[in-house]
């Protein structure tokens, strides 16, 4: 695992350990339980989605945005261009996000028809289930950052909740163990209905410099059964041709996007393009 995400991790369970100390595991289960059920993740049959992102802060690209602006506003314009789902980020030290901003996302999504998915550095069930207690419908999943056996307790924790999982991927190794994981999972009888997504970043870990090529290296390498998301660098209708020619039914587009005073023209802009090009 990379430094960033080990410090990342060190931190994510560190929050874990300091929510416990306000709510039991048990707890938050019912609230969970008791939490309306979110917009679910449904993908359009013309061939290409987006899922755009709420992020303030990035350590690649710096402040984006902040408390002040009409970040709710920008949420509601993601729906209504037409996102498959907004991705919030809640990772507070490095990304400025909190439960909070994804509880009142979720608010504003959910009346539209759109889910909201908790995009954080996540290492415990518990975390999943904050996310649906905040009225999320999915959450993003890091293979390289976790054993398989934690990840397999964070996937059963989405499943038995309804919620989709964005498994993400940086490499060989991690679509290896996707593979193997799917493979698993398809073959679980008495495992919950799921709805899985795999990711490739294209983020270098170390520089935090976004390398395009990897999409198209890895993109032979995707688990068939389950659609998959280009993430990070993909910030133009071309970008996103691009990554449909290679297979991709969906981009998650952040920094793009939080750069658009105003986002839905950018969004269907893409969506436009990458639904009526054949790949």
């Amino acid at each position: 695992m990379s430094g960033f995400l080990d410090d990342m991790a060190r931190s994510s369970a560190a929050r874990v350990a300091e929510a416990l100390r306000h709510e039991s595991a048990d707890a938050l289960e019912r609230r969970a339980r008791q939490t309306a059920p979110a917009a679910p993740l449904r993908l359009s049959a013309l061939g290409f989605d987006v899922i755009a992102e709420l992020k303030l802060r990035s350590p690649a690209a710096g402040l984006l945005g902040d408390e002040s602006q009409d970040w709710l506003g920008r949420v509601a314009a993601y729906a209504r261009g037409g996102a498959a789902a907004v991705s919030v980020l809640t990772e507070p030290t490095r990304f400025d996000g909190s439960l909070e901003h994804l509880r009142r996302a979720a608010a504003v999504l959910t009346p539209l028809g759109v889910p909201a998915m908790r995009k954080d550095f996540l290492v415990d069930r518990y975390q999943v289930l904050e996310a649906r207690a905040a009225g999320a419908g999915g959450v993003l999943v890091i293979l390289r950052m976790l054993p398989r056996r934690r990840i397999e307790e964070l996937m059963d924790a989405a499943a038995e909740h309804r919620m989709f999982v964005l498994l993400e991927a940086f490499d060989h190794a991690d679509l290896t163990l996707a593979r193997d994981l799917m493979t698993a999972r398809v073959g679980r009888g008495d495992a919950p209905p799921e709805r899985v997504l795999m990711g490739v970043n294209s983020r270098d870990l170390q520089s935090l410099d976004v390398v395009q090529e990897r999409f198209a290296a890895l993109a032979p390498l995707l688990p068939a059964g389950w659609p998959a998301v280009a993430e990070s660098g993909v910030a133009s209708a071309e970008d996103a041709r691009q990554m449909r020619r290679l297979g991709y039914g969906l981009a998650l587009i952040g920094t793009a996007l939080m750069a658009c005073e105003d986002p839905s023209p950018l969004l269907r802009e893409i969506l436009n393009a990458t639904r009526t090009v054949q790949p």
